[in-house]
């Protein structure tokens, strides 16, 4: 097992990276991560404010029509794995630049069409089934985002500033999450009760604006040195699916479950807690901004745990992320149960500001040193979008069942903690990518 992680990474700290390159790659992967995500994450916004009642209006119980709405968002992580699949298998044998171009595109063309979608009430039965068509497309164009655009970051960084480089891609995510929310708690307050009728819809249609600019940004990009190298000595793999399933089997399943948990406490954390906001009377506008200012907060606590994985290693930092879901699952309800502003906001902060802070700046370079760069894309994009439906997708439809069964978030907390236990166990398991001597090496330089 080892043997294979070790060939994964350089030798040293590569000096023949520039700086400028660095930079541009930085910047590229985090405009267009803004961008693709924003798309994204507008859908699970919507589906815990308005989508129940505007697509699926189900039953007298608004929950039930919730629990449909994060059906839909469900099915768009259930793409994700056959996303990764394609999206490896042509940024493995064809480039990353091509593939992440490919993905914020397919993802524009979904998201603005969503903005124009009529309703249940206009269209009946085709408006829910066209909505989670376009769930599905958004699915398969996330399913190779999120790997392309670390291996963009991460194969033009030498190593021993790889973690706090990469750190970047996720707060890319994370600000296209804060521009969503935002854009709802403008419409919000502009739109009023006309809302659920147009409001809801600029922020889909906005996007189209966005893409263009990532699409331009994208297409005018270099390729990234790591694949540049590997593609002129020819070692291009011809099917990088089956070759990594076959020798790198077990670092997928670390991926897999690496990504298990913090998907999961991702997704319920942010996504969820609107619905249970909802549930305990909380004001949308209140919660929307106070998970806001959360997800604002995660955006340094991301570079400062790549800082001190660059520092410490990988690993030691993961591993506090992941204890930290399982201890504060509890907790996390029992702060928002307050219904006390302040007891809200620290619940939020501390979900998503410290502990998938932590785990958002170790996670890109950790997991992207266990593969070779031949088969870097592929790998990834199976092992972590994988654990994206069963952890991250499935999460906040099952979190809104538990809550509307038992009206209570103790099974909640308790199914966040046992997927985060999940975690623990796999970064016990998974070797150190940047070992001590490795560090001591780098310094050296």
């Amino acid at each position: 097992m080892d043997a294979n992680i070790d060939t994964a990474l350089p030798v040293a700290s590569a000096p023949a990276y520039a700086g400028n390159r660095t930079r541009r790659a930085v910047l590229t992967s985090l405009v267009g991560q803004i961008l693709e995500w924003y798309d994204f994450f507008l859908y699970g916004t919507a589906a815990a404010l308005v989508f129940g009642g505007i697509f699926f209006p189900i039953g007298k119980d608004p929950l039930t029509g919730t629990v449909a709405a994060f059906g839909g968002f469900a099915v768009g992580f259930v793409a994700r794995p056959i996303g990764g699949v394609i999206c490896g298998h042509l940024g493995d044998r064809y480039g990353r630049k091509f593939v992440m171009t490919l993905t914020l595109g397919t993802m524009g063309v979904a998201t603005f069409t969503m903005g124009l979608l009529p309703g249940y009430g206009q269209i009946g039965l085709a408006a829910p089934v066209l909505l989670v068509l376009l769930r599905v497309i958004q699915g398969l164009a996330a399913g190779g985002e999120w790997s392309g655009s670390i291996l963009f970051i991460s194969e033009n960084a030498p190593q021993s500033r790889r973690a706090r480089l990469a750190a970047w891609s996720p707060c890319g995510a994370t600000i296209g999450f804060v521009m969503s929310s935002g854009a709802f708690m403008v419409m919000q307050q502009v739109s009023g009760d006309a809302f659920s009728s147009w409001g809801w819809r600029v922020p889909f249609l906005f996007s189209a604006v966005l893409i263009v600019l990532g699409l331009y940004l994208r297409t005018h990009m270099a390729e990234s040195a790591e694949y540049s190298r590997t593609s002129s000595t020819g070692d291009i793999a011809q099917a990088p699916v089956v070759e990594v399933l076959r020798t790198c089997w077990r670092q997928v399943l670390m991926v897999f479950g690496l990504r298990l948990g913090e998907g999961a406490a991702s997704w319920i954390f942010f996504a969820f807690s609107i619905a249970y906001g909802k549930f305990l009377g909380l004001p949308n506008a209140f919660v929307l901004g106070a998970l806001t200012f959360s997800m604002v907060l995660m955006i340094p606590v991301s570079l400062v745990s790549g800082y001190v994985a660059d520092t410490i290693g990988r690993k030691p930092v993961y591993l506090a992320g992941a204890l930290g879901i399982v201890v504060f699952a509890y907790p996390f309800f029992t702060l928002l149960e307050t219904r006390n502003p302040t007891m809200v906001v620290l619940a939020l902060s501390l979900a998503n500001g410290l502990v998938l802070g932590v785990l958002e700046g170790a996670q890109p370079a950790f997991i992207s040193e266990l593969l070779p760069a031949r088969l870097r894309y592929s790998g990834l994009g199976i092992g972590r979008e994988i654990a994206s439906v069963l952890g991250g997708g499935l999460a906040p439809v099952i979190a809104t069942a538990l809550l509307q069964h038992y009206r209570s978030a103790v099974p909640i907390a308790i199914y966040l903690a046992l997927l985060g236990l999940v975690t623990v166990i796999t970064t016990g398991l998974t070797p150190e990518t940047y070992p001590a001597a490795a560090r001591e090496r780098d310094r050296q330089l």
